[in-house]
């Protein structure tokens, strides 16, 4: 039976690919960090794990119980909402810690597990990476660099017989705007040079439920892709997904500047 372990599975894009791969026959880890996350994954039928993706501890100890791995996909993450100088180096650092380090903290970890099946990693990136938005900054800045680690893992884990595939999500029916939402909430304050744009920068944490496809219909499109004899170097799916990026390279970069402050209210002075 082929086993896959999926990073950040207490809902979501990662819940619904834990089932995916279930219903498929797979034997599934599925990872969360809280107690209660973990205890409903194990009453679902997965082997409940629980991880903090950035413990070296943790990893080592997983890798030593999983022995093999055909599939590791590193979807933990989370997005930081508001200005970049609000947030500061404490929120960028977080942001990295969790949606970029921890890709390779894992995969470093689960290496062996994948060689001895010449496995396959997904990394679950986004179009927020190609298309970088006011307001998202540290989030956007996280994708673009999942993106450039995604490359380089590809080339550097070929000869080992592991393929790397990314994953570039739209607008998925997730709990992500929700927590983006609270992610901005503890920004936003009146000390803030940006508080007469607060509504704006709310307005940005809940973009990505801009007419959401539902994540059991991507999760299925990503498990399709995986069971390609040769999975694609990138796969995009999800409201979204084609439209922004062909706009990131079709738009000249000033237009494509003046669209976004004026969607964000930063076209005035303050």
């Amino acid at each position: 039976m082929p086993n896959a372990l999926i990073t950040g599975c207490s809902s979501g894009i990662g819940r619904a690919l834990a089932d995916a791969f279930k219903t498929a026959g797979y034997e599934v880890w599925a990872s969360a960090r809280r107690h209660e996350d973990v205890a409903a994954l194990a009453s679902a039928g997965f082997h409940a794990v629980q991880l903090d993706v950035n413990d070296g501890a943790a990893l080592k100890t997983l890798a030593a119980q999983l022995g093999e791995l055909d599939v590791l996909v590193n979807n933990a993450g989370y997005g930081a909402m508001g200005p970049l100088l609000d947030g500061g180096t404490e929120a960028m650092q977080r942001q990295f810690e969790t949606n970029v380090f921890s890709i390779v903290g894992v995969t470093q970890a689960l290496f062996p597990a994948l060689r001895q099946r010449k496995g396959l990693v997904v990394n679950i990136g986004s179009v927020s990476g190609v298309l970088v938005t006011p307001f998202a900054g540290a989030y956007c800045a996280s994708k673009a660099a999942v993106h450039a680690v995604s490359d380089a893992l590809r080339m550097e884990l070929a000869p080992f017989g592991v393929r790397v595939m990314e994953v570039q999500p739209g607008a998925i029916d997730t709990h992500f705007a929700k927590n983006a939402g609270t992610q901005a909430e503890l920004l936003i304050n009146q000390q803030s040079p940006w508080w007469p744009l607060r509504e704006n920068i709310r307005a940005r944490s809940q973009a990505s439920q801009d007419k959401p496809t539902p994540a059991t219909a991507f999760a299925a499109q990503v498990f399709k892709a995986v069971q390609q004899d040769s999975p694609p170097r990138l796969l995009r799916s999800g409201n979204g997904s084609r439209a922004l990026p062909l706009m990131a390279a079709l738009l000249p970069k000033g237009l494509l500047e003046k669209v976004l402050k004026k969607r964000f209210g930063l076209d005035k002075t303050l």
